[in-house]
């Protein structure tokens, strides 16, 4: 479908060829009112808004007649799921108010007021829409009702049946969000997430744990859209984000005030780095990062020397090790879990620190684990005890300590309201991983589970604080490696997070993936989520290579696999992951039963050469990982970021680009040696194996992807066609 040009509107208007086609809108104008470069229009009781680079291009508008809703409601929450951290809410509304007049619109300066009436069943309640441009890129509007018995506030925003959505954070199933209802609520993901059996059974064994396709670990109510819309909420409390009609989006807060902004931008990543001017930008990675691989791996200092040594011999890079079970393990009816205490176990780990300085002296580093919960059972309590004595911890009704399960044990949680808990927990950090452990980096597990009736330090209100929890916990460790004097030099890797995170936090990962090909949870996930996180801001975001969550039958006293990672899953997520911001390896729940980098010699070798594959970019990735700290663009991107204008990239889910030069279509089905490629218009693009041309833009065609040359292509043209080449070339991965 052709686009249709624009009218060129005075000097600052947009060329044709910097917007979307058919963006334009057909309602007119009655009354319009400059706000900064903003435009405010009233066209009876709708009102819309253009930037006065483009002012006839509408960026937001409200649905003619009832754009606005005011409800009185009583919510009903229950946390299930093992772990706990899933979250089931109810609401009943007791009064609505809706049918809103606009009586007034009062300018002043940059600011607009409307004020006007909401009808209820018994009475008629005022509101105010207030507008400011506080820069030229973001309009904030906040929205009250003048009645001290509303807590939930709905808008409703005008779209088209047409119109893709993006964004919403670190989404897993679907990138286009045009039809479902998503819930902005930190929470665990789930095991399953809706694939069929697997989910019904995890619902079964682990109460209801299997999770839907639409719940995260990291939400964010934020959207950018295919006609280059975009609008977030600055509230943290819970929301909801309704996209079934087609002709609208319901936006649904549950706080009094509903405060959020409208982004003006000429393209997608211009409405990015829009932004991530509010949430803050993730910094560069440190240089180790891109020398190799991040072996995940345990079992204690004989083990992890024995693999350390395994991939020196078999020629793999490596730039770190990182090691979860540093405080010593537990086993649980689902596999080895951790102590979670966070001090060195020396027992299990003698020799620590001549293992750390040895892998210093080979250029590698040492990673560890940390959660924000503490081990209540004798013998691994010391930090639960010193936090139970300093009121530290999140606390029930009747003052004792919150208490989380998780499989078979349960754990307390920091709260991190109090700012006496923060000090403390951060000072744990900086001596006992930092200091004792010679930590570079971090897995910074949970931050999902803070309970909507715990009790709080100082009466803060945990309906306020659950969504903030998950940042707060990563901006407690960027303090720490501040404080500590290695803010540029150490990695953390956070799975939960809400709209905020990007500025603190170092580098994503998303969650636990099973050990399978499903779209809802198993590779293909981690390809959805990498790219819709990075559209809100989450800029660095990777994966365990190979999924996490893996399943068996203990028979007669042996391991029956029932899901579980096979060689060939683990290959595909190998060369998937050379290609994101970390390369890093999990042996998973049950690695006795999971296929590992060094199961064989086909393994081994299949992790060196994509190992080198990732080295040999570090040259092009570092220069795109400085343009995601300093403009906020996702590292790894969806096709419509680059290619806004051609339709067929929306529906795009498993195919995506490192910067912008590199165009990736990994093999995410068993038993694939080939996949669909679709070329889109505005390209030229090379086979990376072999230099031939590759496709014709606008056509879907079939390109050859076996074992080990997975179906990546260079842009023609690009400047960073050299760099690239020769970086593999010096990698011995390309000839």
């Amino acid at each position: 479908m052709k686009r249709r040009d624009f009218l060129r509107v005075g000097a600052g208007a947009l060329a044709a060829t910097s917007l979307p086609h058919d963006v334009c809108a057909q309602v007119p104008a009655i009354k319009t009112h400059s706000l900064g470069d903003f435009i405010l229009a009233q066209a009876a009781t709708r009102l819309q808004v253009a930037h006065r680079s483009a002012p006839d291009w509408i960026i937001w508008e409200t649905v003619a007649d009832d754009f606005l809703t005011a409800e009185i409601a009583t919510a009903d929450i229950r946390e299930f799921g093992t772990p706990e951290g899933s979250f089931e809410i109810t609401d009943t509304v007791s009064g609505a108010f809706t049918h809103p007049t606009i009586e007034a619109i009062v300018i002043d300066g940059n600011r607009a007021l409307v004020t006007g009436t909401l009808r209820g069943s018994a009475r008629t309640v005022g509101y105010k829409l207030a507008f400011e441009a506080v820069s030229p890129s973001h309009l904030r509007f906040v929205i009250t009702v003048d009645a001290a018995d509303v807590n939930r506030i709905r808008l409703t925003v005008g779209s088209v049946t047409d119109e893709a959505i993006f964004g919403f954070g670190q989404q897993l199933t679907y990138v286009n969000q045009k039809g479902f209802v998503l819930p902005i609520l930190v929470q665990e993901h789930g095991v399953g997430r809706g694939q069929p059996v697997v989910t019904e059974i995890i619902d079964v064994l682990a109460d209801r744990g299997g999770g839907t396709p639409l719940v995260t670990e990291a939400p964010v109510p934020h959207y950018l859209t295919s006609r280059l819309r975009s609008l977030f909420l600055e509230n943290i409390e819970y929301s909801t984000f309704d996209m079934r009609q087609s002709d609208q989006i319901a936006v649904k807060v549950w706080a009094t005030t509903m405060t959020g902004r409208i982004l003006y931008g000429r393209t997608p990543l211009e409405l990015i780095e829009a932004f991530t001017e509010y949430t803050g930008r993730m910094r560069v990675l440190p240089d180790w990062v891109h020398e190799g691989f991040i072996l995940g791996t345990q079992g204690g200092t004989e083990v992890v020397r024995r693999k350390i040594d395994t991939v020196n011999n078999a020629g793999i890079p490596l730039a770190g090790v990182w090691l979860q079970d540093w405080p010593g393990v537990r086993v649980t009816s689902t596999g080895r879990q951790l102590w979670w205490n966070w001090q060195l176990d020396e027992t299990y780990y003698p020799g620590w620190k001549q293992l750390v300085a040895d892998l210093e002296r080979q250029g590698a580093r040492m990673l560890t684990y940390i959660n924000p919960f503490l081990s209540t059972e004798e013998g691994h309590n010391s930090l639960y005890t010193e936090a139970l004595a300093k009121d530290y911890l999140v606390r029930n009704d009747d003052g004792t300590p919150f208490l989380n399960q998780n499989t078979t044990f349960s754990a307390a949680l920091v709260d991190l309201s109090y700012p006496d808990a923060r000090s403390w927990i951060k000072g744990v950090i900086k001596k006992e991983m930092m200091e004792k452990a010679g930590a570079s980096g971090w897995m910074n597990d949970f931050g999902e589970a803070l309970p909507f009736d715990g009790k709080l330090h100082d009466g803060a209100d945990p309906a306020v604080w659950h969504n903030r929890y998950a940042q707060e916990w990563a901006r407690v460790a960027r303090e720490a490696i501040e404080e500590a004097g290695r803010g540029d030099d150490i990695v953390f890797f956070d799975r939960s997070g809400f709209t905020q995170s990007p500025g603190v936090a170092t580098l994503f990962w998303l969650g636990d993936q099973i050990q399978n090909w499903s779209e809802y949870d198993g590779i293909k996930s981690a390809v959805v989520g990498m790219l819709s996180g990075g559209m809100s801001g989450a800029s660095l975001i990777h994966s365990d290579t190979g999924g996490y969550s893996a399943f068996k039958f203990d028979v007669a006293g042996r391991d029956i696999p029932l899901i579980a990672r096979t060689p060939e899953l683990l290959m595909r997520w190998t060369e998937l992951n050379a290609f994101t911001a970390v390369l890093r390896t999990h042996e998973g729940l049950v690695p006795a039963i999971s296929a590992q980098f060094d199961s064989s010699p086909e393994l081994l070798a299949h992790t060196a050469r994509f190992t080198k594959v990732y080295k040999g970019l570090a040259a092009y990735r570092k220069r795109h990982v400085t343009v995601a700290a300093s403009h906020g663009h996702p590292l790894t991107r969806h096709l419509f970021l680059h290619y806004p204008e051609d339709r067929n990239t929306y529906g795009l889910r498993y195919q995506y680009l490192l910067g912008p030069d590199l165009m990736i279509v990994p093999v995410v089905d068993k038993g694939t040696t080939s996949v669909e490629v679709y070329w889109p218009e505005g390209a030229e693009w090379t086979d990376l194996w072999t230099g031939a041309s590759a496709g014709r833009a606008g056509e879907w065609t079939r390109a050859p992807a076996p074992v080990g040359r997975p179906a990546v292509f260079l842009r023609k043209g690009a400047e960073s066609t050299n760099e690239i080449i020769e970086g593999l070339k010096a990698a011995d991965v390309l000839n």
